[in-house]
């Protein structure tokens, strides 16, 4: 082993250590299982029994929903999800909604999120609430954070293949705070349903940077990649045949039809060209 993996390996072993919390507790045994022993069976026992000791009961369910969902039994973490909740603090609620795997319950899951923001709940009656990205805390305001879950909304809605319902809700959502991403988002719902004009007209003003995020690389790109997606299939659109040619094709197929239930002259049988002859001769 090189010097630079030997390094690697204590970077990751020293990542995987602060992870596992200090302790004997249910909670520290099953990190320890799934961390250190990459023991996913035995780490999902112990989850449980930090969550039935009520043990960080947050981070056990969520955690334990994605042991899960490694080891192929999504169904079990989301149906755990459902089941302890309740347990949860209200600012958790949030993670376990993205621990689940199917469509229909993230869309139900969202919605009950936007209920709990439209009651007060979602921000225990404040109007902004402190949230966390990366290790850094930042205000969100009850907007911002509405603008949010609607993208995450119409996106599950265009995964399920509901185009016109993933349209309305990023419509929705750009009221709230529009931005560069959810335009991409709302342009290829349009384009899906064959609506070139209007998706064009998103993606124009993300290249123009008339919306926020428009000067990140990675969402330029992905507007410029749908424009060019969106413009091939016009050619594809102006490529197929007009009705009249359709008309003069069909034409042509009938006047072959009907020249093979009349054969020409020239097709018939040479002893009846003879006989035909002889009839002539006779008739003179």
């Amino acid at each position: 082993m090189t010097s630079a993996e030997a390094g690697g390996v204590r970077n990751d072993q020293f990542h995987v250590i602060h992870k596992v919390p200090a302790g004997d507790t249910p909670y520290s045994r099953a990190k320890h299982l799934q961390l250190v022993e990459k023991d996913l069976e035995g780490s999902i026992v112990w989850f449980w029994k930090a969550i039935n000791a009520g043990d960080r009961v947050d981070s056990a369910l969520k955690d334990m929903a994605v042991v899960m969902k490694q080891r192929d039994r999504a169904e079990e973490g989301i149906e755990a999800i459902k089941s302890f909740r309740h347990l949860c603090s209200k600012q958790s609620q949030e993670s376990l909604d993205n621990r689940c795997g199917r469509i229909e319950e993230q869309i139900e899951l969202l919605m009950q999120k936007l209920r709990m923001i439209s009651t007060g709940d979602a921000f225990n009656g404040k109007t902004t609430k402190t949230a966390r990205s990366h290790g850094k805390k930042f205000q969100v305001s009850i907007k911002q954070e509405t603008a949010r879950v609607l993208g995450n909304l119409g996106w599950a809605y265009m995964q399920k293949g509901n185009y016109v319902a993933a349209e309305t809700v990023y419509r929705k959502a750009q009221e709230f705070e529009a931005d560069a991403n959810k335009a991409c988002n709302l342009s290829l719902s349009l384009m899906k349903q064959h609506r070139y004009a209007e998706a064009r007209d998103e993606l124009d003003a993300v290249l123009q940077r008339r919306l926020a995020g428009s000067d990140e690389p990675k969402t330029v790109k992905r507007a410029a990649e749908l424009l060019q997606e969106m413009e091939s299939r016009w050619q594809q659109l102006f490529s197929l045949p007009t009705e009249k040619d359709l008309e003069k094709e069909i034409a042509g197929q009938l006047e072959l039809l009907v020249n093979g239930w009349t054969p020409l002259r020239s097709r018939r049988l040479p002893i009846f060209e003879e006989i035909d002859t002889y009839r002539d001769q006779i008739a003179c």
